[in-house]
C-alpha cells in the first residue's frame, strides 16, 4: 500500500511518500515563504517523478489537519481532497502536533509539540511514549506559554514519567527563554532537526490508519483549527 502525505501545517512544509512493504521511497521539505499553493504541487510532481511514480500509482493519500497555519491547511487538504475524488482512492487525516511527537519516537520523557499561533500564543499537545505509540497527556490547545507551562507542571506533580519534558516545535525556539525560566530545569529542548514538522511521520502515520481502516469522509473533512481564524473574528464585529 503506497501513501502520499502532505504537510502544511507550517511554513516548512513538505511531501513524502510511503509503502507499507518499502517503508519511505521519497520525501521533500519546502520552506515555502509565500504560500503553499505555489509549491505544494510542484512538490508533489517532483517525488512523483523522481520515484518514478504516479499519482494513480497511490492507494491513499495523507494530509496533515492541524492545529497550524489556516491557509496551510486549507491548501493541504483542499490538494488531497482533489487527488481523492479524481482517482477514487481514500484519504486519511493526521493530527499535526501528533505526528511531530514521533520526531522523537520511544522517548521515555513527557513530548511538549508547540507550534507559533501569533497573537503571543502557541498551538500544544503533551504526549507520553506508550508500547506502539503515543498517548495524549494534554489534548491539542491554543494558550499563551504561561498557561501552557501552568498546565505542563500540574500534569508532573500528577505522577507523569519523570522530571524532565522535551519541548519540539517553532513554537519552542521562539518561546525558549520563557519556557525555560518557568520550568526551571525542567525543560529540554530537540536539536534543530527535530524541531521541524517530519511529511515523512504524517506519510507513516497515514499509512498506519490506512491499514487500521481509518479512513476520512473528504467531503466532511475539515482542518482541526482550535480557534477562529482572524477573518472569522473581524466578520463578527
Amino acid at each position: 500500500m503506497k501513501v502520499l502525505a502532505v504537510e502544511t501545517s507550517t511554513l516548512l512544509g513538505g511531501v513524502a511518500i510511503c509503502d507499507d512493504k518499502a517503508g519511505l521511497i521519497a520525501e521533500v521539505r519546502l520552506n515555502v515563504k509565500s504560500t503553499h499553493s505555489e509549491r505544494l504541487m510542484t512538490g508533489i510532481d517532483y517525488v512523483l517523478r523522481q520515484s518514478s511514480l504516479t499519482i494513480h500509482d497511490m492507494d491513499v493519500f495523507a494530509a496533515a489537519t492541524g492545529p497550524g497555519s489556516f491557509t496551510g491547511l486549507r491548501i493541504g487538504l483542499s490538494t488531497v481532497k482533489g487527488f481523492s475524488f479524481a482517482t477514487g482512492k481514500p484519504v486519511v487525516s493526521v493530527p499535526t502536533l501528533e505526528a511531530l511527537a514521533w520526531n522523537v519516537a520511544y522517548y521515555r520523557h513527557p513530548v511538549c509539540t508547540v507550534l507559533d499561533a501569533r497573537k503571543k500564543e502557541v498551538y500544544a499537545a503533551v504526549f507520553q511514549w506508550e508500547e506502539k505509540g503515543f498517548a495524549r497527556v494534554i489534548d491539542e490547545i491554543s494558550v499563551n506559554v504561561g498557561r501552557l507551562m501552568e498546565k505542563i507542571t500540574s500534569a508532573l506533580t500528577d505522577g507523569l514519567n519523570g522530571g524532565k519534558i522535551l519541548f519540539i516545535g517553532e513554537g519552542a525556539v521562539i518561546y525558549r527563554d520563557e519556557i525555560a525560566g518557568i520550568m526551571r530545569g525542567q525543560a529540554v529542548f530537540a536539536p534543530p532537526g527535530k524541531m521541524v514538522p517530519s511529511p515523512a511521520n504524517v506519510a507513516y502515520l497515514g499509512l498506519k490508519k490506512a491499514l487500521s481502516g481509518e479512513y476520512s469522509e473528504p467531503a466532511s473533512l475539515i482542518p482541526l483549527y482550535i480557534r477562529r481564524s482572524e477573518a472569522e473574528l473581524q466578520s463578527n464585529g
